[in-house]
């Protein structure tokens, strides 16, 4: 059977066909970067102590009705306690000043069952604020991210299945319609019970949206151009939404205003139904070669080039490889020993991955005081990422740059440890050496799992290796947790991880070069490592250079 990029050759790699569904689908990524991070300054905490009532108080009382704690070494006002207001207002009546004439260690305290008061010197207003999701409540507060990552975790196993059985584009746009209305309507939320049901939705949404557009554009591009479409296109297109989330939040400052904003782009992007095609290799695999020839022929007529006769002759020729009638799932994926070794070793690395992503990712809050512009260096971080993983796809073999990746990660995470705490430059820049390997191991295994996986397979083995490595993302508040134990245990786990994960990734198959599977035969086939050294062959190069084509 012919192979589907040379049976569409003739289209070449970088015709108008191409760029509109290069630049559409990239665009549509935009919105997945506003709202993946916006619940960091939806539930973002403000400075707040206990509500004073409007009470017949001198101001030094009102000044000392809140107690001071020590807190990680520095004083601050107690943010769920005061003095009781009965005892206050009675010493205030009688004269008495604080600290002169009462000794206030000695004074009884209650919680704040007033209230709250907050500071809005960054927020107007948050999801803490709105329904005071502190002091008892502030499980809350992490939980509503919880929520979310549960519904990435669904999302990305359902997503799969769902777009293998019913088509790219319908999930697609399905799944950007489930975004955009549950994004709006989490701010109408009048409770936090709601709010925390709608952005498990929303969640949900995100992500089906992403590794939806993510694999239908990798399989209508071909060559190079897909390339960089799974290695940069689609992240930067998340990375441009991820650094505009700050400065529309910048100039936002309630929750429910910045929520409206991230939601109306999805609306923009209703008319792409009629750009954006369906993907001609899903339609080949169930067998509706009439379909898949209809649009390859329109796109022969936007490059203006002349398509052959027939074009998927050998297809229909050739039943006993596609199976169109065959439904796999996901228990197609631990069928065989073959496929089933691959699976393990990749939710390995995309657990590994996804942990220490979103750990290092949280750590940056640290880098400044200033909310917005500590988004913004953690968004603007992950550019050199992604163009280093475009190099990495054009230039080296997968198997060997994701080891070389989780070694280099690992190395830099356990470094962290042995730097003096006079050289905490030099501690955040590890830290953010590991961020940029580990966010660039993290895109260059979507193109990679993708280029392992047949096109009957391909869009359910993306949808559970994310799933597992959600559950990696699920467990990164517990796994910061520890430093309250011990202060790097948190960076040698994620390196522990990093590195057993490269070992791991020894055993993959290669798939440099090659082209896309169409079955699990043609996987099967796939030449594996037997022994822990690498040896770069000569059919692993490229077989299209950019460069000829563009």
């Amino acid at each position: 059977m012919k192979d589907y990029d040379e049976s569409t050759a003739f289209l070449g790699q970088w015709g108008r066909f191409q760029q509109v569904v290069f630049f559409l689908l990239c665009a549509s990524i935009v919105p997945n970067g506003l709202g993946a991070f916006s619940v960091v300054f939806l539930t973002d905490i403000p400075r707040h102590h206990c509500l004073i009532p409007e009470e017949n108080l001198t101001q030094d009382w009102r000044d000392a009705i809140i107690p001071i704690e020590v807190v990680n070494g520095k004083r601050e006002q107690s943010r769920c306690s005061r003095y009781r207001l009965d005892v206050v207002r009675n010493l205030s009546a009688q004269g008495f000043i604080p600290g002169r004439d009462v000794n206030l260690t000695d004074l009884e305290q209650e919680g704040c069952v007033d209230g709250w008061s907050y500071s809005k010197d960054i927020y107007q207003s948050t999801l803490v604020s709105e329904f005071d999701l502190v002091c008892s409540d502030q499980w809350k507060q992490p939980f509503t991210s919880t929520a979310c990552f549960l519904g990435y975790l669904v999302g990305s196993f359902i997503s799969g299945q769902l777009s293998d059985r019913f088509g790219r584009k319908p999930v697609f746009f399905a799944t950007m319609a489930v975004q955009t209305t549950f994004s709006f309507c989490q701010a109408f939320s009048p409770s936090w019970t709601v709010f925390t049901i709608l952005i498990f939705f929303n969640g949900l949404g995100q992500i089906s949206n992403y590794v939806s557009g993510f694999v239908l554009g990798t399989e209508i591009l071909t060559g190079d151009v897909r390339v960089i479409f799974s290695s940069m296109g689609v992240c930067l297109g998340f990375a441009i939404g991820y650094m505009i989330l700050p400065l529309i939040a910048f100039f936002l400052r309630d929750w429910k205003s910045l929520l409206l904003a991230i939601s109306l782009p999805g609306v923009l992007y209703i008319p792409l139904w009629w750009f954006i095609p369906e993907s001609p290799r899903w339609l080949l695999s169930q067998g509706r070669v009439e379909e898949a020839e209809a649009i390859v022929r329109k796109a022969a007529k936007t490059n203006r080039v002349e398509a052959p006769t027939v074009i998927f002759k050998d297809y229909i020729a050739n039943d006993d490889d596609m199976h169109p009638q065959e439904h796999l799932n996901v228990i197609s994926l631990v069928k065989t020993q073959s496929v089933r070794s691959t699976t393990v070793i990749l939710c390995l690395v995309w657990f590994s991955l996804s942990i220490g992503y979103y750990g290092l990712s949280l750590n940056t809050s640290r880098l400044h005081a200033n909310p917005y512009i500590s988004c913004f260096l953690s968004a603007a971080a992950e550019v050199p990422a992604y163009i280093s993983c475009w190099l990495a796809l054009k230039y080296f073999p997968r198997r060997l740059s994701v080891i070389f990746i989780l070694l280099l990660g690992g190395v830099s995470l356990f470094l962290i440890q042995l730097v003096p705490e006079t050289l905490s430059e030099l501690a955040v820049a590890l830290e953010m050496l590991g961020k940029l390997v580990i966010t660039n191991g993290t895109s260059l295994m979507y193109a990679y799992t993708a280029e392992l996986y047949p096109t009957v397979l391909r869009n359910t083995a993306e949808g559970v290796c994310i799933t597992v490595s959600r559950i990696g993302s699920c467990l990164v508040p517990f796994l910061l947790q520890l430093r309250e134990s011990f202060e790097y245990l948190p960076y040698i786990i994620l390196g522990t991880l990093a590195v057993v994960s490269a070992f791991a990734a020894l055993f993959l198959p290669e798939s440099f070069g090659k082209p896309l599977p169409q079955t699990i035969q043609q996987m099967q086939k796939r030449e594996r490592m037997k022994c822990p050294c690498i040896t770069r062959k000569e059919h692993l190069k490229p077989v299209v250079h950019l460069e000829s084509r563009l």
